[in-house]
C-alpha cells in the first residue's frame, strides 16, 4: 500500500511539473463568443406593418438575435412582453438588449426612486429574457450644466442598481452631441464614461452616429479599454441632408463608407470589451430595408462574425 502510495505520488508530480510547463494561456478561460444581431430600428416601417412576418424574414436570413426600439404601453410592436417573447422563441431568435428612453418621467427626484413606468420597463424587458436594457437618448434638460448631468449620472448607475436585481444591466447608447458638446471643457461623453460604474452601466458605442460630430470610434474604444460591451455596427457616407441627427452623413451598407468599420469591431472585440456587435442602417440610398440587412448580415458573416 505504502509503495503503491508513493507511486502515485512520483506521478502526481510528474504530471503537475508538465503542467507547470505548458504555456499558460492553455488553462486561461476562452474569450466569450460574439453575439451578432440586429437594431428592428433598421426596419422600423416593415415592423410598423408587419411584425412577425417581418420577423420571419429576418430569421429566414439566418439572424438569431434582434435588438427591439418599440416598447410602448407595456407592448413590444403591439404584443405584451409574453406574448412577445414566444413569437421570437418560436422563430429561433433572441433579445439580449432593447432600446427604451429614460427619461424625467421615470425618475422622482422627491422620493429618490423610479417611477411605476421605469419599473415595468424593467420588469417587461426580464420577461423577454433581455440582459440589457438602454437608453438610447439623454433629454436636452438632463445635460444642460456639469453639476446637472454628474447628478444624473447618479441615477443611471441606480437603474444598474436596479437591471441588476432582475439579472440584467443598464446601458447608454450614444448618438451625436454627446461629441459635438462640451461642460466645463470635456466632452459630454466622457463625462458619461467617467461618472458611470461599469458593473452597472454598460456602454453601447454607435460608431456612426457620432461621426459627423467629429467622433472617431477606433479613437473612442482605444481609448476607453473594455468599456464597450456592446456595439452598433455602422457605415456613413456624406449627404446633403442636414438635422440634428445627420451632421452631413448618413448611414450606408457595412464597408462601402467613410467611418473604418470592420477596423473598428476588431478592435472592439479585441480590446474594447464587445461581445455584442448590432447591425444598424436608417438610410438605404438605392434599395429598401430589408435588402440592405441581408447584405450587412452576409458582410459582417465574412468578416467572420
Amino acid at each position: 500500500m505504502q509503495s503503491s502510495r508513493r507511486q502515485f505520488i512520483s506521478k502526481t508530480g510528474i504530471a503537475l511539473a508538465g503542467a507547470a510547463l505548458m504555456p499558460r494561456n492553455l488553462f486561461a478561460a476562452p474569450k466569450p463568443s460574439t453575439v451578432l444581431g440586429i437594431q428592428l430600428y433598421t426596419i422600423r416601417d416593415d415592423m410598423k406593418k408587419d411584425p412577425l412576418g417581418t420577423l420571419k424574414q429576418l430569421a429566414a436570413m439566418g439572424y438569431k438575435n434582434v435588438e427591439h426600439a418599440n416598447y410602448i404601453d407595456r407592448k413590444f410592436y403591439g404584443y405584451s412582453a409574453k406574448e412577445f417573447v414566444k413569437i421570437l422563441n418560436d422563430l429561433g431568435l433572441k433579445m439580449p438588449s432593447g432600446h427604451t428612453v429614460m427619461g424625467r418621467n421615470h425618475w422622482d427626484e422627491s422620493k429618490k426612486e423610479f417611477t411605476d413606468a421605469w419599473k415595468y420597463t424593467v420588469e417587461d424587458a426580464a420577461v423577454c429574457e433581455q440582459k440589457f436594457v438602454i437608453s438610447p437618448w439623454l433629454d436636452e434638460t438632463l445635460r444642460k450644466t456639469y453639476d446637472g448631468l454628474l447628478k444624473y449620472m447618479e441615477v443611471f448607475n441606480k437603474s444598474g442598481e436596479l437591471c441588476q436585481k432582475s439579472g440584467m444591466k443598464f446601458g447608454y447608447h450614444n448618438h451625436n452631441f454627446e461629441f459635438s458638446s462640451t461642460l466645463n471643457g470635456e466632452k459630454v461623453f466622457d463625462i458619461i464614461i467617467k461618472h458611470t460604474d461599469p458593473n452597472l452601466v454598460a456602454q453601447q458605442l454607435d460608431i456612426g452616429n457620432m461621426y459627423g460630430a467629429g467622433g472617431r470610434a477606433l479613437e473612442v474604444v482605444k481609448a476607453y479599454p473594455g468599456r464597450f460591451e456592446l456595439m452598433h455596427v455602422k457605415d456613413e457616407i456624406a449627404t446633403p441632408v442636414k438635422g440634428e441627427m445627420e451632421d452631413g452623413f448618413e448611414s450606408t451598407i457595412l464597408g462601402a463608407g467613410v467611418v473604418g468599420t470592420k477596423a473598428i469591431i476588431d478592435e472592439g472585440k479585441k480590446s474594447g470589451g464587445t461581445k455584442y456587435f448590432i447591425i444598424e442602417q436608417e438610410s438605404y440610398q438605392n434599395s429598401t430595408p430589408l435588402l440592405s440587412s441581408k447584405e450587412d448580415l452576409a458582410i459582417m458573416k465574412k468578416w467572420g462574425y
